[in-house]
C-alpha cells in the first residue's frame, strides 16, 4: 500500500514537473510587450489631444508646379488643413509672409509668365490665427506655417528625393543633388540639425512596372544603410499624390520595417500630397494627434509616430492590401476612415474607428487578420488578439489599415518587443562592398543616366 502511494506521489509531482516546464517554455516563447506609438495619445475627456491634418510635401511656381506659390497655400487652408510646409525642389521654404528665394533653374516660370506672390504680414497672421475669411467668413482655426522644407535633389533624372523638413533658412537652396543618391541629401539634412524622410520610393525603384522591386534586397538594403546611420532621416512615404507610380509602397515600408527594427529603428510611413495641381491638395495628407498645433509639437510628433497615413486616390490591389477596384475620390466630401481611440492591453490592440468598412492587421507584410464591417459614421470598435494568431511571437511588428468609401487609413507600427537588446548596426565596409558603392557611384554620373534614359526611350518606341 506504501509503495503505491509512492509511486502515485512521483508520477503526480513529474507530471507537475513536466507541465510546469511545458509552461515555462510557452511563456518564453510566447512573452513580449506591444509598443505603440499613439501610447501618449489622450484621445477623450479633459485634456483630449486634436487631430490635425497637414501636408509635408507641397509645391507651387517657386519651382516646377503650376500654381501660384500663394493659391496653393490658400487652396489648403480653404480645405481645411491644419499645417502646411512648401517644399519646393531645392528652395528652402521661409514663412508666407515672405518672399520665397528664387533660383535660376526655375526662370523659366517667369518667362512663362508664371510670377510667384506670397502674403502681407496682416494676412499671414490671420492665416495663422484663422481669421483669414473662407467664403467671406472667418475660418476660426488657424493654418501653421512649417518652414525649412525642401525636396532635396531637385535636377535628378532618378527621382532619388529627399523631404527636408526644419532646415535654416538658406539650407539646401539650389541644391541640385546626384544620381541615384539618397545619402547626400539625408547628410545635408542631418548636418543642419533638422529632418528627412524619403520621398516616393516607388519612383526610383520603378516598382510600378514591377512589384517585386519592392523587395529587392540590394534596394531594401541601401535604403536601410542610410535609415539606420542617421537618426534625423525618420522614414518613407507610404503614400504620394494619387500614388501613380507609387501604388506599392507600402510594400517597400514593411520590408524597410523588417530590416530596420532588429537595430532598434522604427521606420515611420508619411504620406503626402506632393502638389503640383490644385486636384492633388485632397490626394494624401497625414493626421498628426496633438496637444496643440505648433510647429515644435509637428516637429515632436513627425519623430514619435502618433500620426496616421491618408490616402484618397490609389489603384487597386487585390493581391494584398486592396483596395478591390481603383479608387479617385478626391474633393468629393466623403469622409475618410479615422481612428478615434487605441488601446494595448497585454498582447491585445484595440482600435475605435469611424467611416471604415474594411479593418485589415499587418504583420511582417502579410495580412494576418481581415474584416468586413458595416460602414458608419459612429464609433465602432475592433479587438485583435495576438495569441490567437499564429506565430505571432515572430512577428517584429503590426500594423492596422482601415479602407472605407472615403480613402485608406494607415497607422504607424506597433513593434512587437521580446526582451532583446537592438544589435548593432554595422555597415559593410570590405573591399568588396566599397569597389561596388563606387562603381554604382561611376554609374550614376549624370552623363551616364541620361545616356540609359535616352536608350529606354528609343528602344520603347522601336518596340
Amino acid at each position: 500500500m506504501k509503495k503505491s502511494v509512492i509511486k502515485s506521489v512521483s508520477v503526480l509531482l513529474a507530471l507537475c514537473i513536466m507541465f510546469s516546464i511545458c509552461a515555462l517554455g510557452v511563456s518564453a516563447e510566447t512573452s513580449y510587450t506591444i509598443v505603440s506609438p499613439y501610447e501618449d495619445v489622450i484621445w477623450t475627456g479633459d485634456g483630449a489631444w486634436g487631430a490635425y491634418k497637414g501636408n509635408l510635401h507641397t509645391h507651387s511656381f517657386v519651382s516646377d508646379a503650376q500654381v501660384d506659390y500663394r493659391d496653393m497655400i490658400l487652396g489648403y487652408y480653404e480645405r481645411g488643413f491644419d499645417f502646411l510646409a512648401m517644399t519646393d525642389h531645392g528652395v528652402t521654404g521661409k514663412a508666407w509672409n515672405e518672399k520665397p528665394t528664387e533660383l535660376p533653374l526655375y526662370l523659366y516660370q517667369r518667362i512663362i509668365g508664371n510670377t510667384v506672390h506670397y502674403f502681407s504680414d496682416e494676412e499671414f497672421d490671420a492665416l495663422q490665427n484663422g481669421t483669414y475669411p473662407v467664403d467671406g467668413e472667418e475660418r476660426g482655426r488657424g493654418m501653421i506655417c512649417i518652414t525649412g522644407g525642401n525636396e532635396l535633389n531637385a535636377l535628378t533624372v532618378t527621382k532619388d528625393h529627399v523631404n527636408a523638413i526644419f532646415l535654416p533658412e538658406h539650407a539646401g537652396d539650389n541644391y541640385l543633388g546626384f544620381e541615384n543618391d539618397y545619402e547626400g541629401a539625408v547628410r545635408l539634412v542631418d548636418h543642419y540639425g533638422a529632418l528627412s524622410f524619403i520621398n516616393h520610393p516607388g519612383d526610383w525603384l520603378n516598382s510600378n512596372a514591377d512589384r517585386a522591386n519592392c523587395s529587392d534586397p540590394e534596394k531594401i538594403a541601401y535604403f536601410a544603410d542610410i535609415l539606420l546611420r542617421y537618426d534625423s532621416c525618420l522614414g518613407m512615404e507610404v503614400f504620394n499624390e494619387h500614388n501613380g507610380t507609387t501604388g506599392y509602397d507600402r510594400d517597400t515600408w514593411d520590408n524597410l520595417l523588417m530590416a530596420c527594427l532588429p537595430y532598434g529603428k522604427r521606420v515611420i510611413g508619411f504620406s503626402n500630397g506632393d502638389t503640383h495641381y490644385m486636384r492633388d491638395i485632397d490626394s494624401s495628407f497625414s493626421v498628426f494627434m496633438m496637444e496643440e498645433n505648433t510647429p515644435d509639437k509637428v516637429k515632436e510628433t513627425m519623430q514619435s509616430g502618433s500620426f496616421f497615413a491618408v490616402t484618397r486616390v490609389i489603384r487597386k490591389d487585390t493581391e494584398k492590401f486592396g483596395p478591390e477596384t481603383d479608387m479617385d475620390v478626391r474633393d468629393s466630401g466623403l469622409p475618410y476612415p479615422m481612428f478615434r481611440g487605441i488601446r494595448v492591453d497585454g498582447h491585445k490592440i484595440t482600435i475605435d474607428y469611424t467611416d471604415a468598412n474594411d479593418v485589415r492587421w499587418v504583420a511582417n507584410g502579410n495580412v494576418i487578420d481581415s474584416r468586413k464591417v458595416a460602414q458608419s459614421s459612429e464609433t465602432a470598435s475592433y479587438t485583435i488578439d495576438l495569441d490567437e494568431i499564429e506565430g505571432a511571437e515572430d512577428f517584429l511588428y503590426v500594423r492596422c489599415q482601415l479602407m472605407g468609401e472615403g480613402g485608406i487609413t494607415l497607422t504607424q507600427a506597433f513593434v512587437i518587443n521580446n526582451g532583446e537588446a537592438p544589435k548593432e548596426y554595422v555597415r559593410d565596409e570590405s573591399p568588396a562592398a566599397q569597389a561596388k558603392r563606387i562603381a554604382n557611384q561611376f554609374f550614376s554620373l549624370r552623363f551616364f543616366v541620361i545616356i540609359k534614359k535616352l536608350y529606354s526611350l528609343i528602344a520603347e518606341s522601336i518596340g
